[in-house]
């Protein structure tokens, strides 16, 4: 039996062919979204700001999340709006990780984890990233964006430990 591998690999097998000017549109919206991440980056450094607004709020839940180590196949109940947003900077994000706005009905919900994630591809730039912190609920999926509209792929939600509260 072949070892199994990576779907990554096969992606240009997979996809359709793209046009000329389809590719040189995606080039430039890619630098875009690189341009503007650093601008971003740039302005709060200048400004003194950083990831840690409302600490208080953001520690407390901080050290509940790393008391309760949240396991694998663990129950765990999403916090409430208020508690989530008291944790994010006004880019909706704790630590850089993004709480979307398709993942708010979820507060106040019972999930079951489904895995910690401790690596994974960053498909803007085809890098694998680390991270610690980061659960997948199970079939807690997303179905696309407001933004975008319906999406077939159904990916994971990213979730941070301080967004979940274990379940005894």
């Amino acid at each position: 039996m072949a070892a199994k591998e990576c779907q990554i690999h096969h992606l240009p097998a997979m996809a359709d062919p793209v046009s000329p000017g389809e590719l040189i549109w995606q080039s430039r919206s890619r630098v875009k979204r690189i341009v503007k991440r650093r601008v971003r980056y740039l302005m709060n450094l200048l400004a003194g700001k950083n990831e840690s607004n409302n600490t208080a709020a953001k520690d407390g839940l901080r050290h509940s999340a790393a008391a309760g180590m949240i396991e694998e196949g663990s129950r765990v109940r999403v916090r409430s709006k208020e508690e989530i947003q008291s944790t994010l900077n006004r880019w909706n994000q704790l630590n850089r990780c993004s709480f979307m706005e398709e993942m708010w009905p979820y507060c106040g919900t019972t999930q079951r984890v489904l895995k910690r994630v401790g690596k994974f591809l960053d498909e803007r730039d085809y890098l694998i990233k680390k991270c610690r912190g980061v659960l997948i609920l199970d079939g807690v999926m997303c179905q696309g964006t407001k933004d975008f509209g319906a999406c077939d792929r159904s990916c994971f939600f990213f979730w941070r430990e301080e967004w979940l509260e274990k379940i005894a």
